[in-house]
């Protein structure tokens, strides 16, 4: 068994995946930080994160701060020796006391190939801006955001179709095997070899408002296609017919057809076409509020929805 402490900190399914990873791996993980427990669902009831879930799955203790920024808050951490942090985004800003606290500081899982999209949104940000590919970078934590020196950078090819959900499952992926690779050479060397990032080519990954997710009709087809398919899962693209609001789960942009942006020009068993700022976005799954998803014409069915209705403000 590799002779390594080796702390974590995460919070959803693409961190959870990482913690399974170095657990099978036979790493001794003596503690878990995760964000404290949230209301979920129609019922608001208090959900423990993905990360909770796994680490009690596999009997490691679970730490909940609500802050790292008192010694109060991180006092029952800092108790537990540490040989590395490995950080997968956990949520909570880190304070310098908490970077010093493994013996080989604090190892973060970012979901793109730094300096592009450092930030909380790395996937969404990619997508919207149509990148052709993206990655995860391992890298040695600072007090910057998302600044530190490269341990190692995994580029992953972001498909024509991909959506947020599916490239979360091929980042997560390529970030648990990763990150298991870095903490094995830990283990044997002592240190792990560093790159500076690079000066040119930083963008920044702000975080997701639910505004970024409301379709602009205005926009090309093109741009409202990558909105879609940057928030599928979560939130949701959204618009709305008359005061009933829309979400749209699956869409394809169209180059032909024209119309004032948001109208629906066309309806049929392919979808509800409807204008853009360029070209259509053929709407193919969608969901009224309180509904579930439904093939676009079975909405439209349900609603009378024929050409010349609008969409949007």
């Amino acid at each position: 068994m590799p002779a390594l402490r080796v702390g974590f900190a995460g919070t959803p399914p693409f961190a959870a995946e990482a913690l399974a990873a170095i657990a099978a791996a036979g790493f001794a993980v003596p503690i878990v930080l995760t964000q404290p427990d949230r209301p979920s669902g129609r019922g608001m009831k208090l959900t423990a994160s993905a990360v909770k879930q796994k680490a009690q799955e596999l009997g490691i203790p679970v730490l909940q701060p609500p802050s790292l920024k008192t010694e109060e808050g991180r006092a029952a951490a800092l108790a537990v020796p540490l040989d590395v942090l490995v950080v997968a985004a956990y949520g909570l800003i880190l304070p310098p006391a908490v970077l010093a606290w493994p013996r080989y500081g604090g190892i973060n899982i970012h979901a793109s190939r730094l300096p592009r999209w450092r930030g909380a949104a790395p996937i969404q940000r990619a997508l919207l801006a149509g990148d052709a590919g993206t990655g995860v970078t391992l890298m040695q934590m600072d007090a910057g955001l998302d600044t530190g020196p490269m341990l190692e950078v995994i580029a992953v090819p972001i498909a024509p179709r991909e959506t947020a959900g599916t490239l979360t499952v091929k980042l997560a992926a390529a970030g648990a095997a990763g990150v298991v690779g870095v903490l094995e050479r830990l283990a044997r060397e002592g240190r792990v070899d560093v790159t500076p990032q690079p000066a040119e080519g930083v963008t920044y990954a702000a975080k997701i408002e639910r505004a970024d997710a409301v379709l602009d009709w205005r926009q090309p087809a093109a741009t409202l296609d990558r909105v879609v398919r940057a928030f599928d899962p979560l939130p949701g693209a959204s618009t709305h017919l008359g005061a009933e609001a829309l979400k749209v789960w699956d869409a394809v942009p169209l180059a032909t057809g024209s119309g004032a942006p948001g109208t629906v020009i066309a309806v049929g068993p392919e979808g509800v076409d409807v204008a853009c700022g360029v070209g259509c976005l053929r709407l193919r799954t969608v969901q009224p509020a309180g509904g579930k998803r439904m093939p676009a014409h079975a909405y439209a069915r349900g609603r009378q929805l024929a050409p010349g209705a609008m969409l949007g403000g």
